[in-house]
């Protein structure tokens, strides 16, 4: 008998820094900054005609992308493609429901809600796109008009880049990077220069897209401190606080995933939550829900006209400043927030995790839009508050607080806003560098802290150059034509994926109609041996020992087999026996594998009582696994001939799966 070879990678061996990626971004990256830092004048005439170029010539195509992404998102969770998990069928989802929420939320849009929860309905509603504005039916166009920027379109952009990502990372093995996400169109060409450049382009988009919210973030805690301490208004308090809080961000990068942007993100869920809370009870709040289920029936009776209105017969610049600004922006936060969700996203089904991510943040994001818009423009329009709506459209940062000194223990509810800002500042920025680390170190969050820490720096030298150069004109500018390049990738990918999604369908449907049961384990006549394995609870080395002795060679029969038919075929096991593997690689199509594994579970209590004794409450079974995860069936305690025949048995099925495909 050959000797055991060693187990399979369940990732491709590569190097945790991907040199062409790190070194091409970072020269880019310094080249546009290091070019704004020294002619910022230039600098900010070359970003307005940028914005403007994007928003004269290519509305139409950021309108179409949006919407192509939505409709893409509903239908994979509605049809049966949303059964299939993100990782193995056997995967279950490593973070609780709302541990995964709260990530997701701080992730994707904290800082936006405090910045705009306010601004935007006050301006909409005073400066409507047509028609006058301060009237009814200027402040309920202006909620609709809130909730469209805020709500599916943002979250299905997240949602379809999230989940291409878990898919090919978590069922496929593939690096979570974004050229993974064309792997069904180039194939191995992902690890060349094609995919050096979709990778680019996404730090890119990450890079300005992070920077731009960290510069909302900072204004917004510059005009609590100012209202708060009496703390001036300046760009100089501005640079200090990005130097502050992205130090600040730094010590969360240290702590780690679960340490750090995991708990900041319940802390800050759980004071959004509070906050919320406050102005709900403090201010109107029957008409506040009732404003909201009828901003909410609003919004969705007028989704499809709101999503294609591109105001063509009435030519605006209101489209450029908000819905263009807004798409380009989710767009290129769409690889970070994409990255970091997928992250923390495996075991879920596509259905549960597309359904989750568009539902329940969309619900409450526009529940907070509801609040605190509504809440603003009813002082405005029925208790004179006018120098609140002069105040926001002086300067939007200030809205927030302004709108709260309409409010009791205003000082406690600023304090409590500028802590949050500033928690959700920190998650943000040190999301954004875990996920530019794993862009740049082939998918794997497992590097030096270094790494890590440097992108932290460029993150905040980033919104700092981009803030010196042009203000927040530069930063919205850059998230939109950044996000021009990377709207093309998502395009290609959601169309590879959907390619994917089919061949993974055909192949569980091959299997559900070829699938008579797994026969090989006993006969119809051994009942008494079947009856003492069923009493039998083997523990690892049993199951070890019967990998050794039954499954291995019986393995090593059906490779040899396959070899001297011209099949290119392997086997491994690991050290320890707990687990072996049949390969059967079909060059250019999906390879077989077969897989025996040691698996715990725990034990059937038959008395009803509890035990502290490990080996009695669990034992092991031989499970076996195809590329697909487990298939939940054990086969501790057959013969070799036995394996052989379920070997041969799925095997044929892979077979026809391909004859299928093909």
């Amino acid at each position: 008998m050959d000797a055991p070879r060693q187990p399979l990678e369940e990732q491709r061996n590569v190097a945790p820094l991907n040199a062409p990626v790190f070194w091409a971004s970072t020269i880019l990256l310094a080249v546009v900054l290091g070019g704004s830092a020294l002619a910022p004048d230039f600098a900010d005439r070359l970003f307005s005609n940028i914005q403007d170029g994007i928003v004269v010539n290519g509305s139409w195509y950021y309108v179409l992308v949006v919407a192509i992404i939505l409709v893409s998102s509903v239908v994979i969770a509605l049809t049966r493609f949303g059964d299939i998990k993100l990782g193995p069928d056997h995967a279950e989802p490593e973070y609780s429901i709302i541990s995964w929420f709260a990530m997701l939320f701080a992730a994707g849009m904290g800082i936006g809600l405090m910045f705009f929860g306010v601004a935007e309905p006050v301006m909409h509603f005073l400066a409507p796109p047509h028609g006058a504005g301060g009237s009814v039916s200027a402040a309920s166009e202006a909620m609709t008009l809130t909730f469209f920027h805020w709500g599916l379109h943002a979250w299905a952009t997240y949602a379809i880049v999230a989940v291409i990502l878990a898919y090919f990372c978590f069922r496929h093995r593939l690096p979570l990077t974004l050229r993974s996400a064309l792997y069904p169109l180039i194939g191995e060409r992902i690890y060349g220069p094609i995919g050096t450049v979709v990778d680019v382009f996404a730090i890119l988009s990450t890079t300005f897209g992070v920077a731009t919210s960290l510069g909302f973030g900072v204004e917004q805690i510059n005009s609590g401190l100012n209202f708060l301490f009496g703390v001036p208004k300046s760009v100089g308090v501005q640079v200090v606080l990005i130097v502050v809080t992205t130090g600040l961000a730094a010590v969360s990068v240290g702590l780690g995933l679960d340490a750090g942007i995991k708990r900041l993100s319940e802390i800050n869920i759980a004071l959004a939550v509070a906050l919320l809370a406050g102005i709900l009870l403090l201010g109107p709040t029957v008409y506040l829900l009732q404003a909201f289920m009828q901003n909410t029936g609003d919004y969705m009776a007028d989704l499809v006209g709101k999503t294609f209105n591109l105001y063509a017969y009435e030519p605006t610049d209101w489209l450029g400043g908000w819905t263009i600004f807004y798409w380009g922006w989710w767009i290129s936060w769409a690889p970070f927030v994409g990255i970091f969700i997928a992250r923390i996203s495996r075991g879920r089904t596509l259905r549960e995790f597309i359904l989750g991510v568009l539902v329940g943040p969309t619900l409450f994001t526009l529940f907070w839009m509801a609040v605190f818009g509504n809440s603003a423009i009813e002082l405005i329009l029925s208790q004179g508050a006018q120098d609140l709506g002069a105040a926001v459209q002086q300067d939007e940062s200030v809205a927030l607080f302004k709108f709260l000194e309409y409010f009791p223990l205003s000082q406690v509810l600023s304090g409590l806003a500028v802590v949050m800002v500033l928690v959700f500042f920190i998650t943000s920025a040190d999301s954004g560098a875990m996920v530019l680390n794993m862009l740049s170190s082939n998918g794997r969050d497992d590097t030096p802290l270094s790494r890590r820490m440097f992108w932290m720096a460029m993150i905040g030298v980033s919104a700092l150059v981009l803030l010196l150069a042009g203000g927040m004109s530069a930063l919205q500018t850059a998230a939109i034509a950044s996000a021009l390049p990377f709207s093309l990738v998502i395009l290609v990918a959601i169309w590879g994926f959907v390619r994917a999604l089919s061949v993974d369908h055909m192949k569980r449907q091959t299997l559900l109609l070829t699938n008579l049961a797994p026969s090989g384990g006993h006969s119809s006549t051994d009942w008494k041996a079947r009856l003492r394995h069923l009493l039998h609870f083997p523990q690892k080395p049993d199951v070890e020992a019967f990998i050794r002795k039954a499954v291995y060679p019986a393995m090593q029969q059906f490779a040899e087999e396959l070899q001297h038919n011209g099949a290119d075929a392997q086997v491994n096991v690991s050290e320890a026996w707990d687990q072996a593997s049949l390969s059967v690689m079909h060059s250019g199509e999906i390879d077989f594998r077969y897989l025996v594994v040691a698996q715990w579970h725990p034990r059937p209590n038959e008395t009803g009582t509890e035990t502290d004794d490990a080996e009695d409450a669990g034992y092991f079974r031989a499970e076996v696994h195809l590329n697909e995860g487990s298939q939940d069936y054990d086969v501790m305690g057959w013969t070799q001939a036995q394996v052989l025949h379920d070997l041969l048995q799925q095997y044929e099925k892979h077979v026809h799966f391909l004859h299928v495909l093909r």
